[in-house]
């Protein structure tokens, strides 16, 4: 149970910032030697985060009617990743990427990107500018988060950051558009618990859920909070850091 707590800190924290869940859940895990650390928990982590998301924006949802055009924006802007990540996880290649060397290379490369795309202006919204040219822009980038070390929420926030949205709107698009996209992870990891038949694998997988979605949903509400004041600097830094630092021990 310390090894889920543990994994779902490490989810709830960096599920929604930009410096990607995936490699950090990879990384822990392989270096502390984790046992209950696999593709199915990762999942159950991601659906957590997933019911923190809705949770947080609920209003926003609830409210579907005059924000249709908007959550139909989401979803197409969502339909490339999803359907190239799930020909990656029934072709089993997605666990081919899981690989040190890989996330050390996208860390800093993708934090590069995200410094520069962060220098631009700062002028767009979310309800006024988020047309269907920038629905397609993120759609075709936010692919690129399938590779571990990427992060989602952080080459979707580059995305729109280019676009010159507002940090904050740029955060609030990338939230969003993880509704779609942890809604079908959740899909598939709620079908592989119920159809596990091991009393343990589905009490490891719901504790996770809901220590993940503990965490998800504070990391949210403080992180909108902090680039209303700051800028995304911090976690550029700190990516180049980690990049390095995996790269010396890759090549050890």
């Amino acid at each position: 149970m310390i090894e889920v707590l543990i994994l779902s800190v490490v989810q709830g924290i960096t599920e929604f910032l930009p410096i990607s869940s995936s490699s950090h859940l990879i990384v822990v895990s392989e270096y502390l030697q984790f046992e209950n650390q696999s593709l199915s928990i990762d999942v159950s982590l991601h659906i957590g985060s997933f019911i923190a998301v809705l949770t947080y924006f609920k209003k926003d949802i609830f409210n579907f009617y005059e924000n249709k055009i908007l959550f139909l924006k989401i979803l197409l802007a969502s339909l490339p990743v999803m359907t190239i990540g799930y020909l990656l996880a029934t072709t089993g290649y997605i666990d081919k990427l899981r690989d040190i060397e890989i996330i050390a290379w996208t860390t800093i490369i993708f934090g590069l990107l995200l410094y520069f795309s962060d220098r631009f202006e700062l002028k767009k919204n979310i309800f006024s500018d988020f047309n269907f040219k920038s629905v397609f822009f993120i759609s075709i980038l936010q692919i690129f988060s399938l590779i571990p070390g990427v992060s989602r929420s952080g080459i979707a926030i580059t995305a729109a950051r280019l676009l010159k949205f507002k940090r904050v709107d740029a955060a609030k698009i990338t939230f969003l558009l993880s509704i779609p996209i942890l809604g079908a992870v959740s899909f598939f990891g709620i079908k592989n618990i119920i159809t596990s038949g091991s009393l343990n694998f589905a009490m490891l997988n719901i504790a996770s859920i809901l220590l993940s979605f503990f965490f998800s949903f504070i990391t949210i509400k403080y992180f909108l909070r902090y680039i209303k004041k700051f800028n995304l600097d911090i976690f550029v830094f700190y990516r180049i850091l980690l990049g390095v630092v995996l790269l010396y021990l890759a090549y050890l």
